[in-house]
């Protein structure tokens, strides 16, 4: 019975969606569009970041940039960057889960909103259909957290042999 009325505590509400930046270029055109072959070359970086707004109030910011270039000349046929945001109440989480709520399951919240701006303003570019293949935010937060042992395991090493070097007279 305990475990049922802790997990009642617990909860997620979205509290809005909304565009925080977005910016489309297309720097070669109207060339570009005398083109034949359509074989870019495409970049994507995807990275998510979050801020507490208020107690149990976050802002999820997942943030897309996709470039893409000439395989001829490498020149920047398209640049997309958005800026996809949320605001999400989270209540009665630890602070693991907490940790995997921000940085997994809300982006995944995200990015399909993200996916349909993006292929919307691509395509109202004059390109092609651009889809964006889904993202396994689960396995992106995973490795994110294994960067960060490692990275404060080397940290921990640096400063274990700053210490032991230590000179007495």
């Amino acid at each position: 019975m305990a475990e049922q009325d802790q997990s009642a505590d617990k909860r997620l509400s979205i509290v809005k969606i909304y565009v925080k930046d977005f910016s489309f270029e297309s720097p070669m055109s109207p060339a570009v569009f005398q083109t034949q072959d359509w074989a870019p070359q495409t970049n994507l970086n995807l990275r998510s970041k979050h801020v507490a707004v208020e107690d149990n109030v976050h802002e999820v910011v997942l943030t897309i940039t996709i470039e893409a270039k000439d395989n001829d000349n490498d020149k920047t046929l398209f640049l997309v960057e958005l800026q996809q945001a949320g605001i999400f109440e989270i209540v009665g989480h630890v602070d693991a889960e907490l940790g995997a709520l921000l940085g997994s399951f809300c982006p995944n919240l995200l990015f399909p909103y993200a996916r349909e701006a993006i292929a919307s303003i691509i395509q109202r570019g004059g390109f092609p259909e651009f889809i964006l293949q889904p993202i396994n935010f689960d396995a992106l937060y995973a490795a994110s957290l294994q960067q960060a042992q490692q990275q404060a395991a080397a940290d921990n090493a640096g400063m274990s042999s700053e210490a032991g070097s230590t000179e007495t007279h």
